[in-house]
C-alpha cells in the first residue's frame, strides 16, 4: 500500500512539474523564480523529455512490478514533449523571408555585443550589409558606438548615435542606439526613464512625425535581480500600452513570449506584436550562441506596434564565432496600409 501510495504521489508531482513547464501562464507562475528559466529553455527541455520517456520505456520493459510506474511516467513525459514541440511549431522555426525594400519601409537590426566583442568593423558591415536603418546595440561602449557610427558613414548610410549609460565600469551597463538620418532628428526621452539595472533609450523624433524607438535591455532573470526584472518587462509594456501609439522596440529582452501574458497578450508585449512570431520565427533561439537556434532561448526581438506590418524577420547565425553569446536579429517593416 505504501509503494502505491508514493508511485501514486510521484506520477502526480511529475504531472504538476510537466503542466507548469509546458504552460505556466495557465497558473500564473511565468515570472516565478525557476519557472521563468525553465520556460526560456522549451527545445532542451522537450528534448530531454524524449530522452527520459525513452529511458523510463526501458527499465519499464525490464521491471516487474514497476513496470505500471515506469511506464506511466514514460507517457507524461512523451506527452510533455508532444505538447512542447506543437507549442514551438506554432511558433515556428522557419523565419521570414525579407521583401524588396520599399520606401517607407523600416529595417531594424539588435545585437547584444558582449561587451563590443565582435568589434565595430564588424558590427557595422552587417548593418551595412542588412541596410538598416535603426540598429540597437546592448552591452556596447560609447566608444564601439562612435566607431560604428563612422564606419556606417563612411559606407554611405549615416546615423545618428543615442546612448544611455548607467556607469563606464561595465560595457553590460551601456546601451547605443543608432537611428538613420533619413528619419530625421531624433532626441533621447529622458522623461520616459529607463529599466532597472541595466539602461534602455527611448528615442522620439524631434519633430514628432516617426516612430518612437526603444532599444532595450531589461536584466537577466537571474537570483536576486528578479524584481527588477519584472519592473523592467512592466517598464517595455508601459512604452507599448498604447495600441494607437507608433512604436519600435529592439533589444535583447532577456524573455521570451511566454513571460509576456500577463501583460495581455501571447504574440507580443501589450500592443507591441513581435516580429518574430508574427512571421513563423519565435522558437529560434537567440542566446546562447553555442546551442543551435532550435534549442537556444529567444529572448531578442523586434516589436512594433500595429502601425507597422512585420513583412520580414530572421535570425543571423552566420556570426556565432565573432565573440557575442547573442545572434543578432533583424526585422523589416512597413507601414500599415
Amino acid at each position: 500500500m505504501v509503494r502505491r501510495i508514493l508511485a501514486a504521489a510521484t506520477t502526480l508531482a511529475l504531472a504538476a512539474l510537466l503542466l507548469v513547464a509546458c504552460w505556466p501562464q495557465l497558473l500564473g507562475l511565468e515570472q516565478t523564480l525557476g519557472v521563468v528559466q525553465l520556460v526560456a529553455v522549451r527545445g532542451i527541455a522537450a528534448l530531454v523529455a524524449i530522452l527520459l520517456a525513452v529511458l523510463l520505456t526501458l527499465i519499464a520493459l525490464l521491471s516487474g512490478a514497476a513496470r505500471r510506474f515506469f511506464a506511466g511516467l514514460a507517457v507524461l513525459l512523451l506527452a510533455f514533449s508532444i505538447l512542447t514541440a506543437g507549442v514551438l511549431s506554432i511558433r515556428g522555426f522557419s523565419g521570414g523571408a525579407f521583401q524588396t525594400i520599399a520606401e517607407g519601409d523600416l529595417v531594424v537590426l539588435s545585437w547584444n555585443t558582449l561587451g563590443d566583442s565582435p568589434g565595430a568593423e564588424r558590427i557595422a558591415n552587417l548593418a551595412l550589409g542588412q541596410e538598416a536603418d535603426v540598429v540597437a546595440l546592448p552591452e556596447t561602449s560609447h566608444e564601439a558606438g562612435e566607431a560604428v557610427r563612422a564606419l556606417l558613414a563612411a559606407g554611405g548610410r549615416p546615423m545618428q548615435l543615442l546612448e544611455l549609460q548607467y556607469d563606464t565600469v561595465s560595457k553590460a551597463r551601456s546601451t547605443m542606439l543608432l537611428v538613420s538620418t533619413e528619419l530625421g532628428e531624433y532626441r533621447v526621452d529622458e522623461e520616459a526613464g529607463s529599466t532597472p539595472t541595466l539602461p534602455s533609450v527611448v528615442a522620439v523624433p524631434v519633430d514628432g512625425s516617426g516612430p518612437t524607438i526603444v532599444a532595450a535591455h531589461p536584466v537577466a532573470p537571474v537570483p536576486g535581480e528578479m524584481s527588477n526584472w519584472r519592473d523592467g518587462l512592466a517598464w517595455l509594456a508601459e512604452r507599448c500600452a498604447d495600441a494607437e501609439s507608433n512604436v519600435v522596440v529592439a533589444g535583447d529582452l532577456n524573455s521570451t513570449l511566454d513571460h509576456w501574458s500577463r501583460f495581455g497578450s501571447d504574440v507580443g508585449l501589450a500592443s507591441c506584436r513581435d516580429a518574430a512570431r508574427a512571421v513563423g520565427a519565435a522558437a529560434l533561439g537567440t542566446w546562447p550562441t553555442r546551442m543551435p537556434p532550435v534549442l537556444g532561448s529567444p529572448i531578442d526581438h523586434v516589436l512594433a506596434t500595429d502601425a507597422w506590418e512585420v513583412v520580414g524577420f530572421r535570425v543571423i547565425d552566420a556570426e556565432d564565432g565573432s565573440g557575442s553569446d547573442h545572434r543578432p536579429v533583424v526585422a523589416q517593416l512597413r507601414p500599415a496600409a
